[in-house]
């Protein structure tokens, strides 16, 4: 009987001890961005970003063929990315380097995805400024919120204390892997997978570590909404780690909206993807008989 009382005792203590610490991070992070609130905040944070294959619809290849295409796929897979943020809008652009001779890796995807993700946090705006398929678009969404679960774990990044905040969502990302997947492409059609037929969506975990000593509710890519800069995050098969970042309250950092490219909603652009890469699917399947694609 005493003993059951003490567990009861030490479990509701656990519990209090938890609620707490909660507690005093949400309060940190508060009065971390109120110091912060009258001062003109702002900075650059620079991310690397790495992402693993998926080399399992490869298995008829040899493990030196593996080897070799994964070579070929490092500068798509690999890649840094610079944040600009402020207290109210920022921009993630990835840093493209010039190529040698001899380049490696797929002409299609040292030229696909560059271009940038502009956020406004008080107008919920995002914009993203993407190259695809020689043509240039302005993908504009509202900044809905984001359903992060606050942890209490923490762990230092450089000298930022972080917090870990986890979320699960739809990945919209396109598996580029699959539409040059010979494996998938030999697959016979499925009757019932009609054209109107919906395809199951695919989930994400994510999970970020946001630093409530920065005072800005943004993040790399399309990540946002927490109380504090995220400098590390995991979303799938990649990870982008902050590796450098520079913080001023003087100067007048320019985050500037994109402009130039086809301007479409996130609902058209998919369409035009989905629409582009059936016909890549077409090409690769019927490889050799020559044609052309449309233009958009």
């Amino acid at each position: 009987m005493l003993n059951d009382t003490l567990k009861t005792g030490v479990s509701i203590n656990l519990k209090f001890i938890k609620m707490i610490k909660s507690l005093c991070t949400v309060l940190f992070a508060l009065a971390t961005i109120t110091s912060f609130s009258q001062n003109n905040f702002q900075g650059k944070a620079t991310y690397m970003s790495k992402t693993s294959m998926d080399m399992s619809r490869y298995d008829k290849m040899s493990e030196q063929q593996k080897k070799q295409m994964m070579a070929r796929f490092k500068s798509f897979l690999e890649k840094t990315y610079t944040l600009s943020f402020n207290k109210t809008t920022s921009s993630f652009r990835e840093n493209v380097q010039l190529e040698g001779p001899g380049a490696s890796g797929p002409s299609w995807s040292r030229s696909n995805g560059q271009g940038s993700i502009y956020k406004n946090i008080p107008d919920k705006n995002m914009i993203e400024d993407i190259e695809m398929f020689s043509k240039r678009f302005l993908v504009s969404e509202k900044m809905e919120p984001l359903q992060w679960e606050m942890g209490m774990e923490t762990k230092k990044i450089g000298n930022y204390t972080c917090y870990k905040a986890t979320l699960v969502k739809e990945d919209t990302k396109v598996d580029w892997g699959a539409i040059f997947s010979r494996r998938r492409n030999n697959k016979k059609k499925d009757s019932t997978n009609t054209k109107d037929s919906k395809p199951a969506k695919k989930m994400l975990n994510v999970t970020a570590w946001y630093a409530p000593q920065i005072p800005v509710s943004s993040g790399p890519d399309k990540y946002y909404g927490l109380p504090g800069l995220i400098l590390e995050l995991n979303a799938g098969r990649t990870t982008m780690l902050c590796t450098e970042i520079a913080i001023s309250s003087t100067g007048d950092l320019e985050i500037k909206e994109p402009t130039k490219g086809k301007e479409v909603s996130r609902e058209e652009y998919t369409q035009i993807i989905k629409e582009k890469t059936e016909e890549l699917k077409e090409r690769f399947k019927n490889r050799g008989r020559g044609g052309r694609g449309k233009g958009y």
